[in-house]
């Protein structure tokens, strides 16, 4: 069944401009009823959606709210996997999971649709999915909702789209810092690697001395220039407190003295990263389980996303498709050999 799920996983992902471009003629109004079966029998009690027949007349839906036209989205693109892309021995009848987890599980895939606001907020159980990933791929589409929920009705497209396997929706910075610093962390051994892979899950990166942890954190690899780059931090201290509302904690001054005066200063760091946690999170946060700890040592860590901590996961998705954007400008101006 795995080996299906992926041969079906294979053949979305090698078939996805097309996917998006027939989903587009639907969102017109045209070629539906080459899917309407599969429509009702997804719709609830078997019956078609209530937008659909304003979708097929006029090529527009209802004023509906985002998290609705997210489902509109899902249901098309799954209808037409299963009408357009499996064939043969990879054919069958989807489903949509209405329970929390993964959208399509026939083959174990998310689909996310944001508008141009590019977030989603998505439910989580496990913190070092934020390091990782889940455990399924993401097919993602941009719509162009934010533009048009303006002028009812609805005249939906979608503008942009990317297949990301599981372990690319994850968040890119604290990806990139963990992987720099990887090897190092796992020569200090077991325990002290755990507490900074455990910081940099929960890390707050708005939060002023969570983010100056990390920025410490990211260069430990470097003990060297750690005393500087401590110094320059404690001398801006009074500076950029007179730029806030409220001055920073002078505790947080403190600790960064007296981390200074630590030996050794990359292990202090660790030990100073991990009663941040302890004092922000208390029981919430914890050491990665056996799992997750051998993923951690394996796993590629490169992170697409921006993932932040609301009531639920923020995925935001600009963090990729406006960095695509901007290297496909820059390849048109001609300097390509630069990305």
């Amino acid at each position: 069944m795995a080996d299906i799920k992926a041969q079906r996983r294979r053949l979305v992902r090698e078939k996805l401009s097309e996917i998006v471009a027939r989903v587009n003629r639907y969102l017109a109004g045209k070629e539906l009823e080459s899917i309407e079966p599969i429509l009702a029998r997804l719709g609830r009690s078997r019956k078609l959606p209530h937008w659909y027949p304003q979708l097929l007349k006029k090529g527009t839906l209802p004023n509906l709210d985002g998290k609705t036209i997210g489902s509109v989205i899902e249901t098309l693109i799954v209808a037409d996997i299963e009408r357009n892309v499996l064939k043969g021995k990879l054919a069958g009848t989807l489903t949509i999971s209405a329970a929390k987890g993964v959208d399509l599980p026939d083959l174990d895939l998310g689909i996310k649709s944001p508008s141009e606001n590019w977030c989603t907020s998505e439910p989580f159980s496990n913190a070092y999915e934020r390091l990782l990933g889940p455990e399924y791929d993401v097919l993602a589409v941009i719509t162009n909702y934010q533009s048009q929920k303006q002028n009812p009705p609805l005249r939906i497209q979608l503008i942009q789209h990317h297949y990301f396997e599981g372990h690319q929706i994850a968040d890119m910075g604290l990806c990139k810092h963990a992987r720099a610093i990887r090897p190092t962390l796992m020569s200090y051994g077991e325990a002290p690697a755990k507490k900074a892979f455990k910081f940099l899950t929960y890390a707050v990166q708005s939060e002023w001395l969570c983010a100056r942890l990390l920025d410490l954190m990211s260069q430990i690899d470097k003990p060297d220039r750690l005393p500087s780059i401590l110094d320059v931090m404690i001398k801006s201290i009074e500076k950029t407190s007179a730029k806030r509302r409220m001055p920073l904690p002078l505790q947080d001054k403190a600790l960064l003295e007296e981390l200074g005066k630590r030996k050794p200063i990359d292990r202090a760091i660790i030990d100073a990263a991990d009663d941040w946690v302890t004092a922000h999170w208390r029981e919430a946060a914890r050491v990665p389980n056996e799992n997750e700890w051998v993923r951690l040592q394996k796993a590629p860590l490169d992170g697409k996303l921006g993932v932040s901590f609301a009531l639920q996961w923020r995925y935001n998705f600009g963090v990729f498709f406006n960095g695509l954007l901007k290297k496909q400008n820059l390849k048109e101006a001609g300097v390509g050999h630069q990305i």
